[in-house]
């Protein structure tokens, strides 16, 4: 798995926070005092090993920064979408393409009901008999252009209502509470998977005699004392019968 992104200025906060909490534990103090190493330049080393500790809690980081861009995308709160209808509410034109839709059922009836006066009138008369038919025909087309924009507009109107009266809060609520818990799981791994092992070992190096938990014993090096054994001299007249008296010459005869 790659590398997460580098850390931003929220990112790095939590990092710290994280820090000075596993710094202020029991372990990393008893550790402390045993090494010598003072608190505030193990901290400076940790912030300064950020952009190496940290992709040990990659995948929660990822899972976490994931959940935010997709909730920063949306409106904030969950808020009521305008009555213009979904999508791009500042989109140019939206407005008056619902004004259009408004206004054209009511002065298509208008106008229907204009010509359909007059051609009965003119029927009526005997008079232009074929112009009387002409607006006749223009009246009843007109009428019907307004009930069928008439008609699409109210379902326009009444699913804009049905997504006005629906309950937007609790997905947003939930959505966020998704983004404390991811957030949470990334602070929880980044403690124990990134930021204590760094400072465990930067302590254990720096201890003296070992580990904190089975120190190193010395043992004096095995020195033998010196051979003061004596060389191998033997006094005249005191050897063996073999050897150191002389012979004397036999004179019995």
């Amino acid at each position: 798995m790659g590398r997460p992104s580098p850390l931003g200025d929220e990112d790095r906060s939590d990092y710290a926070s994280v820090l000075d909490e596993v710094l202020a534990s029991a372990e990393i103090q008893r550790l402390l005092e045993r090494s010598g190493v003072g608190g505030g330049q193990l901290r400076i080393r940790a912030l300064a090993s950020a952009a190496r500790t940290a992709p040990a809690a990659a995948p929660e980081y990822q899972a976490y920064a994931a959940l935010r861009r997709e909730l920063r995308g949306r409106p904030l709160d969950g808020g009521p979408s305008s009555l213009s209808g979904p999508g791009n509410q500042e989109r140019p034109g939206a407005g008056a393409l619902a004004l259009l839709g408004v206004l054209t059922p009511i002065l298509a009836a208008v106008a229907g009901a204009a010509f359909l006066l007059l051609g009965y009138g003119l029927r009526l008369a005997d008079s232009l008999v074929a112009l009387a038919d002409t607006l006749v025909r223009v009246g009843w087309f007109s009428l019907a252009v307004a009930a069928a924009t008439a008609l699409v507009t109210i379902v326009a109107l009444y699913r804009t209502a049905a997504l006005q009266s629906a309950p937007a809060s609790p997905p947003g609520v939930d959505r966020a509470a998704d983004l404390d818990r991811a957030r949470e799981a990334w602070r929880t791994a980044l403690r124990d998977k990134a930021i204590r092992p760094f400072l465990v070992q930067e302590l254990v190096e720096e201890a003296p005699g070992g580990t904190p938990d089975r120190p190193a014993r010395f043992t004096p090096p095995a020195f033998a004392g010196p051979d003061f054994s004596s060389p191998g001299f033997s006094s005249p007249g005191h050897g063996s019968p073999d050897a150191g008296s002389p012979r004397l010459p036999d004179t019995r005869r």
